[in-house]
């Protein structure tokens, strides 16, 4: 299935960008009258026709609407340090997406060695992922913060499910991520995911108190993106 991305929609008919209407006309040769579709980063897919199309810009008429396109039963931030060398950040971004994500914060750890972090290319990875394994919805890029302000940054728990995943026992023993899954069967879902040298005993203490659980990701020694990953991988086989 081919998929197009436009954010400019207005009173029955929507605008392909400059980048979205090469790829239709150029790459994949369509011209007006063809079906195309058509979805918009927040959820909703468009059934269109294309009334106006060249290299740098094309219209279609919207003939219909579907509302949760290829959502997933679930809200998952993913609050994650950014890695040392970013081409993994940006790897665990695009993998995460594929599997199943709402919210990528980037947050910066007491031991984190990444302190800045642009985000174009990164929100530019998402979209593209997006397209490519056929979500409805764009992931959120949050802006860079620290793990103590995004963790104060939250608001009541109110049902969800906050998880810190930690390498040490040194605060408290931790649970298995599918066992916390399994027993709340949460429909928000939060796991914070610390930088290559882990979370400060500070942090940790800070986020249970803010209501996360310590959690395990099993017993190896997972890289900051392979973790990531793996939460977004267990929180998708726990609750599609």
């Amino acid at each position: 299935m081919e998929i197009f991305y436009s954010d400019d929609i207005r009173d029955g008919v929507l605008g392909l960008a400059a980048e979205e209407a090469a790829h239709c006309v150029r790459v994949l040769r369509h011209r007006p009258g063809d079906a195309i579709d058509v979805f918009d980063g927040r959820g909703n897919l468009y059934h269109c026709t294309l009334l106006e199309a060249d290299r740098d810009s094309a219209e279609a008429r919207i003939d219909g609407k579907e509302s949760g396109w290829h959502s997933h039963p679930y809200r998952l931030t993913l609050a994650v340090c950014p890695t040392k060398n970013l081409d993994r950040y940006e790897w665990m971004a695009e993998k995460a997406t594929e599997v199943g994500l709402d919210v990528l914060a980037p947050v910066f750890g007491d031991r984190s060695e990444r302190r800045v972090l642009k985000g174009g290319r990164l929100q530019r990875i998402l979209l593209s992922a997006a397209k490519q394994s056929l979500k409805g919805a764009v992931p959120v890029l949050a802006e860079p913060v620290t793990v103590k302000e995004f963790i104060a940054g939250l608001g009541p728990a109110d049902g969800s499910l906050r998880m810190i995943a930690y390498c040490s026992d040194e605060v408290q023993p931790r649970s298995s991520i599918m066992e916390e899954l399994r027993r709340a069967r949460p429909g928000e879902i939060v796991v914070l995911i610390g930088p290559e040298g882990d979370f400060s005993p500070e942090e940790v203490r800070a986020a249970m108190d803010a209501g996360f659980v310590p959690v395990s990701l099993g017993g190896s020694r997972l890289r900051t993106e392979t973790a990531a990953i793996t939460a977004a991988e267990a929180v998708y086989l726990s609750l599609i």
